[in-house]
């Protein structure tokens, strides 16, 4: 085994750029700062009218240009923005990256106004049905139906930056960010590329999203002080709050970073999924997928749990997965979950869906990087269920060598990334 390979023979993944964007603003300074000083990314919702809504707070990225132009629209200036700052700062040609691409993205829809819009343009004389298949025809030609389909976001950010072959989009809900992660790592690993650009980026905090997680009674209700509402891991947590986000890493083979004398942020260490087929939306009680994920990442890593110094938790505020978490990582880790810190950037930024396992690793990487722990903010009301040490409230310094960053998503979607700061 060479000093450029892993424990399984493979080259051992470096990562040399990272970007970030969510409502505590734009690129990497901005966002470490504030989740550092524990201030909050939640607000009242501006953007469309939330009268009737049960949930009228958001994690909304309101400050771009695109924030007001649809879910595919924002949802590509925020992949677009992370991966300029990602690509830039592993100092590569941001026209010529010469890589795949992978994008974790929301499946793509249009927004309610521009499916009226639509009707409106159509026949009015014609039975409904038939208005709206000539109306839709009739779109197929524009840029309406561009943006409404899966596969554009990807495709407009791999001529932006010159990524090389199919780019790939995926969905896998909440751990989507995460997955793009683990095939970057896996495509350098098999030998195919020696650098990847992963994305996840999500902008479609809309009004039917809303009402649809509403539906499921996932969202916090508590509106009267958005700052306080997502609170990971408290006896009062009632749910999270949708957000917006957008984070890229540059993943290169540690020998290709050495080569052209690339700095190193961290190692992408190991990655571990595993399906839940219990429930739409619910995790199996026993948290035994989750488990294995925890364990699959580990193992692939070629670490055993004593070396991971902190988790960088999925913690999405909700009251069912902040337990199913607990019992996870208690699980692996035993009696020594009690000391070790874990903490939610979600009580921050919120739930940024298909962006947050991208979102999670990027602040995986400064945590490492700065020898500082973000807290999980709104910890007032501790459960005794869960005997964590949430690095309540306030930062931490502390000395982190490695990370575990875990996403678990709707539909049984699980995955679980590790990072070290060292390739050994």
């Amino acid at each position: 085994m060479s000093s450029n390979t892993d424990h399984l023979g493979r080259p051992i993944v470096a990562i040399t750029g990272i970007g970030l964007v969510t409502s505590l603003g734009q690129g990497i300074k901005d966002n470490w700062a504030a989740l550092t000083a524990g201030r909050s990314g939640i607000h009242p919702i501006t953007r469309f009218p939330t009268d009737h809504l049960s949930t009228t707070i958001s994690g909304t990225v309101d400050f771009l240009a695109s924030s007001n132009k649809g879910a595919s629209a924002l949802t590509y200036e925020l992949a677009e923005l992370a991966a300029r700052e990602a690509v830039s700062g592993a100092s590569l040609n941001v026209n010529d990256f010469a890589g795949p691409l992978f994008l974790a993205s929301p499946p793509i829809e249009l927004d309610w106004h521009e499916r009226l819009s639509l009707y409106d343009t159509a026949d009015l004389t014609q039975p409904v049905y038939e208005r709206l298949l000539a109306a839709a025809r009739e779109h197929m030609r524009s840029d309406t139906f561009e943006a409404s389909q899966f596969g554009s976001i990807a495709d407009r950010l791999s001529d932006r930056f010159g990524a090389r072959g199919l780019p790939i989009t995926l969905s896998t809900a909440c751990a989507s960010g995460a997955t793009a992660i683990q095939l970057g790592v896996e495509a350098i690993q098999r030998g195919e590329t020696s650098r990847a650009l992963a994305i996840g980026a999500d902008g479609s905090a809309t009004a039917e999203a809303l009402i649809r997680f509403s539906l499921l009674s996932a969202l916090s209700t508590q509106n009267e002080n958005p700052e306080k509402a997502s609170k990971p891991f408290s006896k009062d947590r009632d749910g999270f709050v949708l957000a917006e986000g957008g984070a890229a890493l540059v993943l290169e083979s540690l020998e290709s970073a050495k080569a052209r004398g690339a700095k190193v942020l961290g190692i992408l260490k190991g990655c571990g999924e595993k399906a839940d087929d219990f429930h739409r939306t619910r995790s199996k009680p026993d948290g035994s997928p989750a488990i294995a994920a925890v364990r699959a990442a580990i193992a692939d890593a070629g670490l055993h749990e004593d070396e991971i110094d902190y988790v960088n938790a999925h913690g999405t505020s909700t009251p069912e997965n902040d337990k199913m978490e607990h019992l996870s990582l208690s699980t692996v880790f035993g009696e020594r979950i009690k000391q070790m810190p874990i903490s939610s950037n979600k009580s921050m930024i919120g739930h940024t869906l298909s962006a947050a396992g991208a979102v999670e690793a990027v602040v995986s990487v400064l945590t490492m990087q700065h020898g500082v722990i973000p807290p999980t903010i709104n910890y007032d009301v501790p459960d005794p269920a869960i005997e964590l040490d949430v690095v309540p409230n306030v930062k931490r310094d502390a000395s982190v060598s490695s990370v575990l960053s875990n996403s678990f998503g709707f539909g049984g979607q699980n995955a679980c990334l590790v990072m070290t700061r060292e390739p050994v």
